[in-house]
């Protein structure tokens, strides 16, 4: 199997530069229609293929990002490695606006999303325990520091529903109470969804904000964050290219069994299955179908 590598860009990353033979290309889903086309094209001899999860021009609210069709649309790209890339707001003093943390843990506040391609009709359960892949973490941990971000290893990530950012007694209770480390609105479901599309999962979350809890910062200016998005950007674009230089491009199973996660998850019996279900699930579940 080769090494495909798909970006999802968060806020203020909605391209990458530098790719060979780059085009932007319409991949049609059964789950609707993704959050944009999706510019493939290949870094230092790796195939990618970058995905604006708000789109070109920022049309998606968080709530709105069609995270199903997203993720199956990577997946029918060919797609074997997601590396997500999102602007978050910290919870703890010594993680500030500008530095990197490779998340491996989540809590899932979000409640208006579909979460799941599977359903009535085909019914499986994936485990997420390690939302994350440990190996593509460690390869961004390594890229960051390789083009010098201050880079964090490892942190929970609190997804609220948005779009309104957290009233001074959600942050304070995500941060003494739950200890988060960080809060966004668009890792989840994406992650879940991510893992029962058995597709390796890295999330790099770029902190442009203390969120409201912070004594000097008694509420979130969107200027500021503004201001910090431009410079985790460029650093973001950085840690994607030197991100090329440590996967090869000739990839062996993930030894944390990532994309193996559907092995025994199907429960529905074969002949109990729904047709127009599993049509719908033809890439997610092809492997084990």
């Amino acid at each position: 199997m080769k090494t495909k590598i798909g970006i999802i860009g968060g806020s203020g990353v909605y391209d990458i530069d530098g790719l060979e033979n780059a085009e932007w290309v319409q991949v049609d889903s059964p789950w609707g229609a993704p959050s944009d086309q999706i510019l493939t094209g290949q870094l230092n001899g790796i195939d990618m293929a970058f995905l604006p999860r708000h789109g070109r021009g920022h049309v998606h609210s968080p709530t709105d990002v069609p995270y199903r069709a997203n993720i199956d649309a990577l997946k029918r790209l060919g797609v074997t490695d997601v590396i997500s890339v999102s602007a978050c707001g910290s919870l703890r003093a010594d993680m500030a606006p500008g530095d990197f943390v490779v998340v491996d843990q989540f809590i899932d506040r979000t409640f208006a999303r579909e979460k799941s391609f599977f359903g009535s009709g085909c019914v499986a359960h994936v485990s997420v325990a390690h939302p994350t892949c440990p190996r593509l973490g460690a390869a961004c941990l390594t890229a960051a520091q390789d083009v010098g971000v201050t880079v964090h290893n490892g942190g929970t990530y609190l997804a609220m529903e948005g779009p309104q950012f957290s009233s001074l007694a959600e942050s304070k209770l995500y941060r003494e109470v739950w200890g988060c480390d960080v809060i966004g609105m668009t890792n989840m479901p994406e992650a879940k969804l991510a893992r029962e599309a058995e597709l390796c999962y890295a999330s790099v979350a770029m902190i442009t904000d203390f969120d409201c809890w912070h004594p000097d910062h008694d509420s979130v200016d969107v200027s500021d964050v503004i201001a910090t998005l431009g410079a985790n950007s460029a650093n973001a674009r950085a840690l994607i290219a030197q991100l090329t230089t440590l996967l090869s491009p000739d990839r062996a199973p993930c030894p944390h069994e990532c994309d193996r996660a559907l092995e025994h998850a199907i429960m529905t019996a074969p002949a109990k299955r729904d047709p127009a279900l599993l049509a719908k699930l033809d890439a997610i579940i092809a492997r084990v179908a």
